[in-house]
This record gives C-alpha cells, structure tokens and sequence, in this order.
C-alpha cells in the first residue's frame, strides 16, 4: 500500500521537522527519495543515523565538559593546597 503525505502542507511540516532536527538538505533530499519510493526501513535508517550522530556529538560535548570540570577541579586543588602553606 503506497503512502501518501496528505498535503503539500505536511509535506512541509515534515521537511521543517527535519531541518528543525539539524537534517542537511542532503539527507532531507535522500528521506523523500525513500519516502516517494515506499521504502519505510530506508526512512528510519537514514533518521536513525541521523540521530545517532546527534548522540555523538552530545556524548563528545559531555567528555569535553568533564574534562574542563576536572581541569578546573586540579585547579582549585592547588589553590587550596597553596593557601594551608
């Protein structure tokens, strides 16, 4: 059974969805070939590597906050060290 977005209006919504996302137009471009093609496991395929790469960037932003916070934890360390002399 061949799928069919409704309107022109939820074919925008879903194309806004995905730039809202962080979706280049690349990927927006190969979702709706896949989308005019039936083809459901190449939609999820591409947003679900597309999500991944959101995680790995929020999992490199968090290792890179962790290790300012230790950074800044030495830091204050030695101050403290420094100020019972």
């Amino acid at each position: 059974m061949k799928r069919h977005m409704n309107s022109i209006q939820e074919q925008e919504r879903t194309i806004q969805n995905m730039k809202d996302a962080g979706c280049s137009e690349d990927t927006i471009n190969r979702f709706l070939l896949c989308y005019q093609a039936d083809d459901v496991k190449g939609e999820l395929k591409i947003l679900s590597h597309h999500r991944q790469n959101l995680l790995d960037k929020i999992h490199k932003g968090q290792k890179e906050i962790d290790c300012l916070d230790y950074l800044v934890y030495q830091i204050e360390k030695s101050v403290k060290e420094t100020e019972k002399v």
